[in-house]
């Protein structure tokens, strides 16, 4: 039998589909694998990446305490499920063994630092917060304008302001911490708020 150029490379182009056709396993039986994944006993909960001002959400696995995974959230309009090199490391923020579980606090002039608790952090950390307001509130202020005729006129306006205290938002708080703690701070009377992001 005579063989073309051209009967040769159909018939060779039919010999490597048949042989490649095989190999996808139409020829053997497939098994499910069956794999323990390492957090199949662990809960999962969302939460936002603090370091930068992006505010890319991620699902992290918890079991026993410790962090055990985690992903991006498929859901976010702002990383769709992806995670930078320094969102992938926050699993490093909960589980490092130099990370503050206590209140510390250094009495002024010290050196030293002791621990507090709970307890008695909170209402001192209160009470410098409204001596602090009393201290640099605002009431009134006396503003100048010009009457009907040109003249400088001195008016008393309510001011309501706390110049004594300021406050900064982070990256790590959502949307609803922010409008929290904005109120919070209006309802101080602060007039310096600011927020990494900007939001």
């Amino acid at each position: 039998m005579e063989l073309s150029r051209r009967s040769f490379l159909k018939l060779s182009g039919a010999g490597i589909g048949v042989a490649a056709l095989a190999q996808l396993g139409f020829t053997t039986p497939a098994y499910a694998a069956d794999v323990e994944l390492r957090i199949r006993e662990a809960k999962e909960s969302t939460t936002v990446c603090p370091y930068c001002s992006m505010g890319c959400s991620a699902i992290v696995s918890v079991q026993d305490g410790k962090i055990v995974g985690l992903e991006g959230l498929p859901d976010s309009p702002i990383n769709r499920a992806s995670l930078c090199s320094k969102g992938q490391s926050i699993i490093q923020v909960a589980n490092n063994e130099r990370r503050l579980k206590k209140v510390l606090y250094r009495a002024p002039g010290a050196t030293d630092w002791e621990e507090k608790t709970w307890e008695e952090a909170i209402p001192a950390i209160a009470r410098l917060i409204k001596d602090t307001r009393d201290a640099t509130f605002v009431e009134t202020e006396e503003i100048t304008t010009k009457d009907a005729t040109g003249n400088d006129v001195k008016t008393e306006v309510t001011a309501n302001r706390c110049e004594g205290i300021a406050q900064l938002g982070g990256a790590a708080l959502d949307n609803e911490e922010c409008y929290l703690a904005s109120k919070f701070a209006r309802a101080l009377g602060l007039v310096y708020i600011e927020h990494q992001a900007r939001i």
